[in-house]
């Protein structure tokens, strides 16, 4: 019993109890429908589970083929170490987005017609496949991992021979459906806010993908780093930190010139919501995050790393939830807020990919390669604690 206590942390409370009510709001959504759980109507049918569990959920697993982008296509090898931890969270954040899709879909059970009842017009066909093929190839870049864990060394050695044009076409197929999710809100510019709606979209959505996935790898790196005692890979994610915020300027000045373009400008000096909303996106997701990393000393420094990481998420996560939710609220006259059902629910998605991400890596070789470069690290600690472990063997 005194063990048993002794096992019971504060988080590990609080992750129990968030799990606990999303199951049984998962309950109340397959017995009473969305009708019974949710704030959606038929005015304003998406809500919290699309913007932010599919949106934002896509492209926050973006690390992974932002890194193998860099280590596969421009052959940067010394980034490596980072590739298993991003395939990781990527691949765990695509099975939370087919899980929450599940949800928000109202015959859930109808989810595979997409496999055989083709609509080669339709955008979510698209990103239907896109998804399906893209989670598809993840596992098979993730499952070096399980085959080495159980040793099954000639499976291996097949799948290391096809790992570089998986990787490619992994590639190929997040940039596809990164860029359209932003095309399924071409169809809509009528009843978008101008400050948000472009019919470079599909441009900005990825270009915002690449620059969060990046800050993903930093965010993943310093928080894994903590939790599990290892060495965090400074120089490397300091470097990472600099192409981010290159991405970041492209971006928001694509944004700026395409509203020059378009005439949309004068929409910035409108009081409002919609206008305080998209300056807050602006400043937390782009300003500050390039500011900090434009100083080669915050740069170096992790924690200061980790602020402009998390901020360039934060920023992410309100520019999609911008576009689902804030965009669209005008023009249906139909003030949205997610019911407590609804966040019950993305609180519990969230909660088992970070318990599912931990129970791998305690238990799956995810930081193989960090231990095969103790030259990398900079944590001396780490250093020290890895050296004495190769003079044992």
């Amino acid at each position: 019993m005194k063990t048993l206590t002794s096992k019971i942390t504060f988080w590990g409370t609080v992750a129990a109890v968030i799990v606990a009510a999303g199951l049984y709001s998962t309950f109340l959504r397959f017995t009473q429908g969305l009708g019974g759980v949710t704030n959606l109507n038929d005015a304003f049918p998406w809500g919290l589970w699309i913007g932010f569990d599919i949106l934002c959920g896509v492209g926050l697993a973006a690390g992974g083929f932002t890194i193998c982008a860099v280590t596969h296509i421009f052959n940067i090898e010394k980034f490596k170490p980072l590739t298993r931890p991003a395939i990781l969270t990527a691949f765990l954040g695509y099975v939370m987005v087919i899980f929450a899709l599940m949800y928000d879909l109202g015959r859930p059970w109808a989810i595979w017609h997409a496999i055989i009842m083709w609509n080669t017009h339709s955008v979510m066909f698209e990103v239907a496949w896109c998804v399906m093929l893209y989670t598809s190839v993840l596992f098979l870049e993730f499952s070096p991992i399980l085959l080495e864990r159980f040793r099954m060394k000639k499976t291996l050695r097949v799948i290391r021979m096809a790992l570089i044009p998986i990787m490619i076409l992994g590639i190929l197929l997040s940039t596809l459906h990164q860029s359209s999710l932003g095309s399924l809100y071409l169809i809509v510019p009528n009843k978008m806010h101008p400050l948000w709606w472009s019919m470079f979209l599909p441009v900005f959505f990825f270009l915002s993908a690449v620059s969060v996935g990046f800050a993903m790898v930093i965010f993943e790196s310093y928080l894994s780093a903590k939790a599990f005692n290892h060495g965090l890979k400074l120089p490397l994610l300091s470097q990472i930190a600099g192409v981010m915020s290159v991405v970041l300027i492209v971006n928001l000045a694509a944004k700026f010139i395409d509203m020059a373009y378009s005439g949309d400008l004068p929409y910035l000096l409108v009081k409002g919501p919609e206008t305080y909303l998209f300056y807050l996106e602006m400043l937390i997701g782009t300003l500050i995050p390039v500011a900090i990393l434009s100083v080669k000393k915050y740069r170096s420094d992790n924690k200061w790393l980790y602020v402009a990481a998390v901020m360039t998420v934060g920023g992410f996560v309100l520019n999609r939830m911008n576009v689902s939710v804030t965009s669209l609220e005008a023009s249906s006259s139909v003030a949205y807020f997610p019911g407590i059902y609804e966040i019950s629910i993305t609180l519990m998605l969230v909660v088992l990919g970070m318990l599912a991400f931990r129970f791998i890596v305690q238990h799956f070789p995810v930081f193989e390669a960090h231990k095969e470069l103790p030259e990398i690290i900079v944590d001396a600690k780490a250093f020290h604690e890895t050296e004495l472990s190769m003079q044992h063997k």
